[in-house]
């Protein structure tokens, strides 16, 4: 007898399903299992363009680890593929709750030569040849690396005094410098420059040195525009990486930036004839002449000199031709450029003789890498800035060439461009009041309150390299430090090494084992795709704009409606950060990982505010960034901005999610449901506030969670649990929706005796901060009452009225939302639950549904801006929950989808 007859079908899925669980997820089984813990596990490093890089500027990567591997204080090595030692460092990102290591970073050098494949293993690190040194001193702060000093500023304007190869001066003083007008045209111009407040070393090699510098911008008695600078050594480089970041803090109706960026100071050595400038057009482009040229004049100076000139060599005076020996101070020396980026789409360089004289025009071009040197054989400084055509109006300027010192300017904003203008980009039309404010929000879909829409408070940060160059570099070697400042080297560890680790909750490895898995698979990787190349073809670019996409399309118009309310830029809404960051996890693709590294350095900066009345919200979805007046946590949210952060320990986004932990506190103030019926009927006592547990508890946690993980500090995890044990006494836990909660101690008050559901509750990261917390807190009424809420969101009116005595409510988001359903049938095993959630998905209810083959349409012609490209029924809502949910239902129930789909 064939025993299998024995178990029925739902037996069997059970057991299927609770199998695959110990694989796929972090939680309670495995750890039963003996998955964790053990030996080190092999744990191979990539590059995500599948091949060395050409010249990498140094590089970061993070590590997970799996709980109870990786003890404090074992040392790690990076290895190439022939097990050669690298030189580098590493040190702890986060830990497990039992005191392993949950994370490391690692450094590595920069320089040519890198090796193609990587491991990180056991053991001691080589050196590296020259490593980096840090002194601090009374008024600076040195380093040094090999030959090359930089003296850093402690105070005052000069962020780098000087920058020395081998004594001689080459670089230095840098100042940061912006301007603002007092009107968007025909203002007064108010110069500004930085002055450093304070100076932090936060790492100091032996590979790579970190300086922090804060402050502000001072001119004719004001301040304005605080700014955070971190700049970057690396073992065998001859630069420092910059990343820059300002906030606004001005009046929009009264303060016009026209002009913010790094200008550096360069010693001019030699006649201008030896005087190098070089520009970088585009892909591996340079403009490349001298402040005096020597080609192209009437008498010929002679071969040998004319190639010394062109390769950026000192001129032999003894080879030059007497008749234009005598004769050279009758040519014009050229002492200023500029290579400006107003769009997307089109650079032009200019230069002039001197201040008072006209401008001729040189060249012009599509889009340019954004660097710029000027020096000669003795020396000089490079520049670049990333994003450079990305992020216009942009430009880099040479003046005073000429002199004995030139200077090379770095401008974020160009000062040729218009100023910025941030005021809002409509008028009140008779909203002064909550019912029109209604009105205008049921019509164009966008929130609105005068005063809530304004600018202040928002931020940007930007990634810039400098150089000091002992010579005037060779066009080949200026072209690939344009390119990897423009493109930088990433490296990342292996898909599956980082899946084996049981970090970031819920996902698995793409899996096409079936043809309906496969179907799901490539509708995400078109999915990702389509998102990646819309970029490009909408022109989702500038200063404040690059890094977001869109929210909704209008099909009748064939453009994304960037100018319908709150259908224009996503920030964040259903949290496409997560479900572009979870399929850079699973496949290590280059294209997404940078798509979703810029939507992260977008989302994490402009559409949240540093400081003022809103500080550590976000604003929802708008026509500008800001323009919403909801400002909420869903947006603020730290769950994305964690995995970047873990992939690459970027320090900046380090900072963001520290600055929200205490964000809940804004709310105290800042009352979301103002503009709902009946929301202030029972007031709260002070200290009090209602909060929800999803768009706002959850975003919140995520911080708490993060903050706990990187510094073992047990107030973190005592915040997490109040608010856990909280939620699960209320009488129906999660099904409640929200409750009193006592800022002071984090935890949630009153009987919780009404069910509130709301479609947005578990959208923004909810599921994925909630696998996470589980997995490492035991606290069984909350897991009860999350597991509730999995089990009955999507659950059927008939199921409900069997359960429950209150009515069942509106339901949205049955598609995206059948990942709850997954959920909880995987904790459960139940099959009916498993097939359940897969019959939800493929339903396609409000949501975007499963294509059968790529349904992407290309269209051109004069109904069109350009030749586009078309997804039926795309709405950016859709598609982040669709892809979430394909990507986590296939790892917690993959057994019952052939059931489903039959």
């Amino acid at each position: 007898m064939d025993i299998r007859a024995g178990i029925s079908r739902r037996d069997s899925l059970k057991a299927g399903l609770m199998a695959s669980a110990t694989a796929l997820l972090p939680g309670a089984a495995q750890a039963a299992t003996g998955v964790r813990g053990g030996a080190m596990p092999e744990t191979p490093v990539r590059w995500i363009d599948d091949a060395a890089p050409p010249l990498s500027l140094g590089q970061t990567f993070g590590v997970p680890w799996p709980r109870g591997v990786l003890r404090a204080g074992k040392p790690l090595s990076v290895q190439g593929a022939d097990g050669t030692a690298l030189p580098s460092q590493h040190w702890t990102l986060a830990t497990w709750p039992d005191g392993s290591i949950k994370w490391t970073a690692h450094a590595l050098p920069a320089g040519t030569g890198q090796p193609g494949a990587l491991r990180v293993v056991p053991g001691k690190p080589a050196a590296p040849q020259a490593p980096v040194l840090v002194r601090e001193l009374a008024d600076r702060i040195e380093i040094q690396v090999g030959a090359l000093r930089w003296s850093i500023g402690r105070s005052g304007n000069a962020i780098i005094q000087s920058a020395q190869q081998g004594g001689r001066t080459v670089v230095g003083p840098l100042t940061l410098v912006a301007s603002v007008d007092s009107a968007p045209e025909g203002g007064t111009r108010t110069p500004f420059t930085g002055r450093i407040t304070s100076a932090t070393v936060e790492q100091k090699g032996p590979v790579r040195a970190v300086v922090k510098l804060t402050g502000i911008h001072e001119g004719q008695g004001r301040q304005i525009l605080p700014f955070t600078l971190r700049l970057y050594a690396h073992a065998g480089g001859d630069h420092l990486r910059i990343v820059h970041s300002f906030i606004f803090d001005g009046d929009p109706a009264k303060d016009f930036i026209s002009g913010i960026g790094l200008t550096a100071a360069v010693p001019m050595a030699g006649a201008p004839h030896d005087r190098h400038v070089r520009l970088a057009t585009a892909d591996d482009g340079l403009f490349s002449e001298a402040v005096r040229p020597l080609t192209g004049l009437r008498r010929d100076p002679g071969k040998v000199v004319r190639a010394a000139q062109i390769a950026g060599k000192a001129v032999p005076m003894d080879a030059m031709a007497p008749g234009v020996a005598k004769l050279l101070d009758r040519i014009p020396t050229w002492g200023d450029f500029d290579l400006t980026q107003l769009s997307a789409d089109g650079f032009a360089i200019a230069k002039r003789t001197q201040d008072g004289h006209a401008w001729v025009d040189s060249v012009a071009g599509s889009r340019s890498q954004g660097l710029g040197y000027i020096g000669s054989p003795q020396g000089g400084a490079a520049i670049a800035t990333r994003y450079f055509w990305q992020r216009h109006p942009s430009q880099i300027s040479i003046r005073d060439a000429e002199s004995d010192m030139a200077t090379l300017t770095a401008w974020l904003w160009s000062p040729d461009a218009k100023p910025m203008d941030m005021r809002s980009y409509r008028g009140v039309l008779g909203m002064e009041g909550y019912d029109a404010q209604n009105e205008g929000l049921d019509i164009t879909y966008e929130d609105y309150e005068p005063g809530w829409d304004a600018a202040t408070g928002v931020a940007r940060t930007s990634e810039l390299t400098l150089w000091a160059c002992a010579a005037t570099p060779s066009a080949d070697t200026l072209a690939a430090m344009a390119q990897s400042n423009a493109v930088p080297p990433q490296l990342m560890v292996t898909p599956d090494r980082i899946h084996e680790a049981g970090v970031f909750g819920i996902w698995s490895l793409p899996d096409r084992s079936t043809p309906m898995k496969a179907r799901i698979e490539d509708q995400n990787a078109n999915l990702v795709d389509f998102y990646v190349g819309e970029v490009d073809r909408r022109r989702w670019y500038g200063f404040w704009n690059h890094g977001d996409i869109m929210h909704t399309y209008d099909f009748d118009r064939h453009v994304w409606r960037y100018d319908i309310g709150g259908f224009a830029w996503d920030n964040s809404e259903l949290s496409p950060d997560l479900w572009f960051w979870t399929s850079v996890l699973r496949t290590g693709n280059a294209a997404a990982f940078r798509f979703a590294e810029a939507l992260t350095r977008h989302t994490g900066e402009v559409d949240v505010y540093h400081l003022g009345r809103f500080k550590g919200l976000g604003t929802r979805h708008g026509v500008q960034h800001w323009s919403d007046s909801s400002k909420q946590p869903r947006v603020s949210n730290a769950m994305y901005r964690r995995i970047f952060y873990y992939l690459t320990a970027d320090e900046r986004a380090g900072d963001l999610m520290r600055d929200l932990v205490t964000s809940d506190l804004a709310l105290e103030h800042v009352e979301i449901g103002r503009k709902v019926p009946g929301a202030q009927r029972n007031p709260l006592p002070a200290g009090v506030i209602d909060l929800s547990f999803g768009t706002m508890w959850c975003s919140v946690a995520s911080a708490w969670l993060t903050e706990w993980e990187r510094t073992g500090d047990n107030k973190w995890r005592e915040r997490l649990l109040n608010g856990m044990d909280s939620i699960g006494r209320l009488k129906y836990g999660w099904l409640a929706g929200s409750a009193p909660y006592d800022l002071k101690t984090g935890r949630f008050m009153g009987a919780g005796d009404k069910i509130s559901i709301s479609h947005l509750n578990a959208v923004f990261g909810a599921l994925e901060v909630n696998a996470e917390l589980l997995d490492l807190l035991d606290v069984p009424r909350y897991r009860t009452a999350w597991l509730d809420y999995c089990r009955w969101f999507n659950a059927s009116p008939k199921e409900w009225k069997a359960k429950f005595d209150q009515p069942f409510g509106r339901r949205n988001l049955k598609e995206g939302h059948s990942r709850l359903t997954a959920y909880v049938a995987r904790e459960t095993g139940d099959r009916e639950l498993a097939v359940r959630a897969w019959k939800e998905f493929l339903g396609g209810d409000a949501g975007l549904g499963l294509s059968n083959g790529d349904p992407r349409v290309a269209l051109k012609g004069p109904a069109y801006v350009r030749p586009i490209v078309e997804w039926p029924d795309v709405s950016t809502n859709a598609a982040s929950q669709w892809g979430l949910a394909a990507i986590e239902n296939l790892a917690l129930i993959p057994d019952a989808l052939a059931d489903a789909a039959n």
